[in-house]
């Protein structure tokens, strides 16, 4: 069965593939993120949220220009990077990938409340890749919000405090957690999602950097 791969690199980064065509989102810059060694990943496409540093380096995603075929379809919905409309960080944008039946969204670095239609958009996801840590982004509070909203199957939290940054301004990953009552939740170095695993997955899965 068609199977996707989730890989963590750290902060918002993530790799996702299928189908041997790989997107890498979010990459960071050298010594943006406290703490994490620079990115050096090849993928076949990269999908930033936005333009800074520790969001937008594509410089350290090297292309394959393999040819292979993508088999995603691409949502953009564009939101802001905090709550007085980008006047604070600017814009955000949000990406959802729906392959084969599911349908996954990287939240990039969501500062905002979502609209009636953006919440639309995001209705049936199998996967929500999401920012808890809070100051440049939603906090717990508000992430819990957003996926009571929603309703993913599966939730993974991004950009939060780990002990590879920890003079970051920003809460670690227990204090979404301990929102949503979900303090054991499993965590694992590499997910591969089908849509016929998706009914026995946890609910919220944390991952470790690949």
């Amino acid at each position: 069965m068609n199977s996707i791969s989730i890989t963590w690199n750290g902060h918002s980064c993530f790799s996702i593939e299928k189908d041997g065509f790989s997107i890498v989102f979010d990459p960071y810059g050298p010594n943006t993120v406290p703490g994490l060694a620079p990115l050096s990943l090849t993928a076949d496409m990269v999908l930033c949220s936005h333009e800074h540093g520790d969001h937008g380096y594509t410089d350290a995603v090297t292309l394959k220009h393999s040819g292979t075929k993508n088999p995603f379809s691409i949502t953009k919905i564009d939101t802001w990077h905090d709550p007085e409309q980008g006047a604070l960080r600017g814009p955000n944008r949000i990406h959802i990938l729906e392959s084969d039946g599911l349908k996954i969204a990287h939240m990039g670095d969501i500062g905002c409340p979502l609209t009636r239609e953006q919440k639309d958009l995001l209705k049936h996801l199998d996967a929500i890749l999401i920012p808890v840590g809070g100051y440049y982004t939603i906090d717990a509070a508000e992430a819990a919000q957003v996926r009571q909203l929603i309703r993913p199957r599966l939730t993974i939290p991004m950009h939060y405090k780990t002990d590879f940054d920890p003079d970051m301004p920003i809460a670690g990953v227990e204090t979404f957690l301990q929102q949503i009552n979900a303090a054991n939740a499993p965590r694992v170095p590499f997910l591969r999602l089908t849509a016929r695993d998706m009914s026995e997955r946890p609910e919220v899965l944390v991952m470790d950097v690949g």
